[in-house]
């Protein structure tokens, strides 16, 4: 027996997080009868329902994908704008990304069908190192750059300590080139960091999540993680 909300996540649905809002919310049917206690046990034999539509489980799926930019992290988008599941028409799978990346950011992102997966890796308690490289307006310093070494404050939001290196500057353009690990997944959490120092992006691109680099693939390309990256990356997460 397992509980309900995680047999949804298992499903490809949505993450074990959401489906406990899409139970409470009375979206969820159990052999035909409305269940909103989130407690609630099946064995998976059960005829699950969520808005009206049985689920079915999946087998999980995991891909490493290079965003390009001007894509949206969604899977659909009422405006009719490219989303990062129009790049996997070929995959059966009903995958989502893992996370956020930018509109006008490029680079690595994770798609998968497995809710409690993208649940752990997208959490900031859990601590997954992400690298990206932005080019900046201004030339980079360590005297400016050491504030975000530190906890900062900006607009209400809290943002933990982040590591720098200053890859390049060009004293002539008056831009530079700096890479930026965080572990948290604040929305425009870089170019908020960055701004705050005086230092505002112009162009954003995610090099690194954990363990995985974006290696040999070009914008739009994606490739399935191994079995051995996907138990990487979950090495010292927790429930």
């Amino acid at each position: 027996m397992e509980r309900l909300q995680k047999i949804i996540a298992h499903a490809g649905v949505t993450s074990r997080r959401k489906a406990e809002k899409m139970i409470t919310d009375g979206r969820v049917k159990v052999d035909g009868a409305i269940v909103t206690e989130l407690g609630t046990q099946v064995s998976g034999k059960e005829r699950i329902e969520v808005d009206d539509v049985p689920i079915y489980k999946e087998e999980p799926v995991y891909y490493l994908f290079y965003k390009p930019r001007g894509v949206i992290c969604a899977v659909s988008d009422n405006k009719n704008r490219a989303v990062v599941t129009d790049y996997f028409t070929q995959i059966p799978e009903r995958i989502y990304p893992v996370g956020r990346l930018d509109y006008d950011a490029s680079g690595l992102l994770i798609m998968t069908n497995d809710g409690e997966f993208a649940q752990k890796l997208a959490h900031p308690k859990h601590e997954v190192d992400k690298v990206y490289v932005a080019k900046v307006i201004g030339v980079a310093t360590k005297e400016k750059l050491s504030p975000l070494t530190k906890k900062m404050h900006i607009k209400g939001e809290t943002f933990s300590p982040a590591k720098y290196a200053i890859l390049s500057t060009d004293k002539k353009s008056q831009t530079s080139i700096v890479e930026l690990t965080i572990h948290e997944g604040h929305n425009h959490q870089v170019k908020k960091m960055l701004e705050s120092v005086e230092l505002p992006v112009q162009k954003l691109k995610r090099e690194k999540y954990g363990i995985l680099t974006l290696g040999n693939l070009h914008s739009g390309e994606y490739r399935p993680l191994t079995k051995k990256e996907v138990s990487q990356l979950l090495v010292g997460i927790k429930d």
